[in-house]
């Protein structure tokens, strides 16, 4: 991938209660951090849309994750069609599974723009080889279910997926041309909260993630200093592990 190191690292805006904490997240990573994820957190609270225009006015990039259902194809329609009002919205998930149909109608909405990209959720970082069964996968190997979730949400018309731990590798080899987003990204040493399949930075990039989505190891940090210095040392490591 052609983009600087520092292009390929996504903060995740969450845990923050409001707008105003969500950007002063933003303001503490100026000059190190420019694409930022906006979730479920803030667009329940009623913030996304304050954070998204500030975020263009800044020249910020936009990574909208809602992991948006399978509704009827003229909801879908209509929500990505509002995502795209704002052009700073570069990517944005639908939930894997969901019908050929829908993807379809968000293709639809996106029209002959080149964003938002539209990527899929195969499976969960919070979820690995034992949570198979708990939600109706087949007894297959997790390798499988998720390379089949990932070839029917490509082929139906998705632009990427997103991929963690392993699945990058798996992923990266049977989808070549497939856009990459990995989430789960610890540095070495960190501990991994709630994902059972976690990377280190440099791990992921080499297995081929496009860009890391990065927000705890940065976010719950104490001082603003601590946080700038964690970002400036994932940059390093994804530059370090792309340059190879």
């Amino acid at each position: 991938m052609e983009e600087a190191a520092e292009q390929r690292l996504i903060l995740a805006l969450d845990g923050v209660a409001d707008a105003a904490g969500a950007l002063r997240l933003v303001d503490d990573l100026e000059g190190i951090v420019s694409f930022h994820k906006v979730g479920w957190e803030l667009f329940l609270a009623g913030h996304w849309l304050e954070v998204v225009r500030e975020l263009a006015v800044r020249r910020k990039r936009v990574f909208l994750d809602l992991k948006l259902p399978g509704d009827i194809g003229t909801t879908i329609e209509n929500a990505v069609r509002r995502a795209c009002e704002h052009p700073v919205v570069e990517l944005f998930t639908l939930s894997a599974g969901i019908p050929r149909q829908t993807v379809a109608a968000a293709r639809r909405a996106r029209g002959e723009r080149a964003h938002p990209k539209l990527l899929a959720v195969p499976y969960l970082s919070s979820l690995d080889a034992s949570d198979l069964g708990e939600i109706g996968g087949p007894a297959a190997s997790l390798d499988d279910f998720i390379v089949e979730r990932s070839r029917f949400s490509l082929d139906a018309g998705c632009d990427g997926l997103i991929a963690s731990g392993d699945a990058i590798a798996l992923l990266r080899k049977r989808f070549p041309a497939a856009l990459l987003v990995s989430p789960g990204i610890r540095p070495p040493g960190s501990s991994t909260d709630d994902h059972k399949r976690s990377t280190t930075p440099a791990e992921a990039i080499r297995m081929g993630a496009d860009y890391l989505v990065v927000g705890r190891p940065i976010r719950s940090l104490a001082t603003t200093e601590a946080r700038r210095d964690a970002a400036r040392r994932i940059v390093a490591d994804i530059a370090s592990a792309a340059s190879r």
